[in-house]
């Protein structure tokens, strides 16, 4: 099976057209909506302002490979813990030594870079990703229709996983409270009424939640053998089931030998939130783009939680906003 570098090295850069980028970024940002200072209106969903550059360098400049390997997600869907899955996963022949293993001293979001916030988040620069040996493995918060040309006219796969709308929101409430002065250029108001408020009219991070949901979910009908569209809750209750699914999608199957000597489980336990949170990396250690504290991406890592946080009538409202969105198309939460 191909191998991944352990950890992404550090960017050796090209120097692009230096005025050229810094214009198309102040003429694009310059000419978006923004709502509350810090979230801009770009190709249908809200970006953070601060990550716009990064974006506009990753669908310039990235050149997917037939091998590539895309984790995308919408903020708070289970992402650390699915890019701690696919790297122990893609990579379980080279580390079997399970004492050795770099999640153990290296935080998921490190071994599995972002495109948009680490790779191409640098201004005028891009990193050299040839460095990186197949199959390369990185992330986005794009929607389906944002990402790159060469993403979506390549075969490299792309994994998706969202989650129930309420365990969203919820989610990424928390978070905001936690990092989100790390990310606005000015304070704004961030109450649970006022927040939800904004999340069902579709003003969340990369939201509208259930449109970029939507973007992966019609192209997992209409391509799945290029993205695999799984749910963080079917993850939580039957993670054997699914992982297998997973390996076998992305073409490194588990062979008899593999199943009979635990590796399964094996990995399901290393990727385990009980393991990742409790990790000395994860509970001292930071970014190294905005600075966020590795321990704010471990809360609970649980289904439901919503239950302790929503009121009946805010329920109500996202379950038919749900409804109206998702009906047509088959997709239930």
């Amino acid at each position: 099976m191909a191998t991944h570098q352990p950890v992404p090295p550090p960017p050796t850069s090209e120097s692009l057209e230096e005025d050229e980028l810094n214009q198309e970024v102040r003429d694009v940002i310059s000419s978006l909506p923004t709502v509350e200072g810090w979230l801009s209106h770009y190709q249908g969903f809200w970006i953070p302002t601060k990550c716009m550059h990064g974006v506009l360098a990753t669908q310039k400049h990235l050149q997917a490979h037939e091998t590539d390997i895309l984790l995308a997600t919408i903020p708070k869907a289970g992402t650390t813990w699915l890019k701690a899955i696919l790297f122990a996963l893609v990579n379980r022949v080279r580390y079997l030594d399970s004492q050795q293993h770099p999640l153990l001293a290296n935080n998921p979001h490190t071994l599995l870079p972002f495109l948009e916030t680490k790779l191409f988040y640098k201004k005028n620069e891009v990193s050299d990703l040839t460095l990186l040996t197949s199959p390369r493995l990185f992330a986005t918060h794009l929607s389906y229709s944002s990402l790159p040309t060469s993403v979506k006219n390549s075969t490299c796969k792309i994994v998706y996983v969202c989650r129930n709308p309420k365990d969203t929101f919820v989610s990424q409430w928390h978070f905001q409270n936690k990092v989100g002065a790390l990310m606005v250029t000015k304070p704004v108001s961030n109450s649970l009424e006022q927040s939800f408020n904004n999340f069902c009219r579709g003003m969340s991070v990369y939201g509208p939640f259930w449109d970029h949901v939507l973007s992966y979910w019609i192209e997992s009908l209409e391509k799945p053998e290029k993205v695999f569209f799984l749910k963080y809750e079917e993850m939580k209750e039957q993670p054997i089931i699914h992982l297998k699914r997973l390996a076998e999608f992305l073409g490194c199957s588990f062979s008899p030998e593999e199943e009979e000597k635990g590796r399964v489980n094996d990995i399901l336990k290393l990727c385990s939130f009980d393991n990742l949170s409790n990790l000395e990396i994860n509970k001292k250690g930071k970014s190294s783009v905005f600075g966020i504290e590795n321990a704010s991406y471990f809360r609970k890592g649980e289904v439901g939680d919503w239950k302790n946080y929503l009121t009946a009538q805010m329920v109500e409202r996202l379950d038919c906003i749900t409804e109206e969105k998702f009906h047509t198309v088959g997709l239930k939460f």
